[in-house]
């Protein structure tokens, strides 16, 4: 029986990422982001629920 070797295919340059809250409350955001095109960390500034407001978010470990 010979070993039969399946084409597979190839990775994408997407990588996931969590959007930590600055606010400390944990809550986190999950996206993706280009490996190849953004190097630096990721900062938005969107809804924190647990505060009710609009804080800063910064791209942390998934």
């Amino acid at each position: 029986m010979s070993a039969r070797l399946e084409p597979t295919m190839p990775k994408g340059n997407r990588t996931i990422i969590h959007l930590v809250s600055s606010a400390g409350t944990g809550y986190v955001y999950t996206t993706t982001k280009n490996k190849r095109k953004s190097q630096e960390k990721l900062q938005l500034r969107k809804y924190d629920p647990r505060v009710r407001k609009h804080v800063m978010f910064v791209e942390g470990k998934p």
